[in-house]
């Protein structure tokens, strides 16, 4: 079961269970989707691996099993994921 984290792990932006600009990668760091295509380059600066869009959970399902209130704020620092951000971003996700 998805966590759908309640933020931007980069730029600390609130990305609600409902949110259609969040995305998440496959160990569920999330990202806004500015953050992912203007900064990130698709890169998880965390495992490598690209992003898709997070589904969004119905209403119904969230209140059984409701989003995680744990806000998780990484910024990336630049320097260091440059030289992941290089290595990978003309690699498709899926051949990476």
């Amino acid at each position: 079961m998805l966590e759908i984290r309640p933020s931007c792990e980069n730029c600390d932006k609130d990305l609600a269970p409902d949110a259609t600009n969040a995305m998440i990668c496959t160990y569920e760091c999330t990202f806004c989707s500015y953050c992912v295509t203007d900064i990130l380059n698709n890169v998880c600066p965390n495992c490598g691996g690209g992003f898709e869009k997070r589904p969004v959970r119905p209403k119904v399902q969230l209140e059984k099993h409701p989003a995680q209130k744990t806000r998780l704020h990484k910024p990336i620092v630049p320097n260091k994921f440059e030289v992941l951000r290089k290595k990978l971003e003309d690699i498709a996700p899926e051949k990476r």
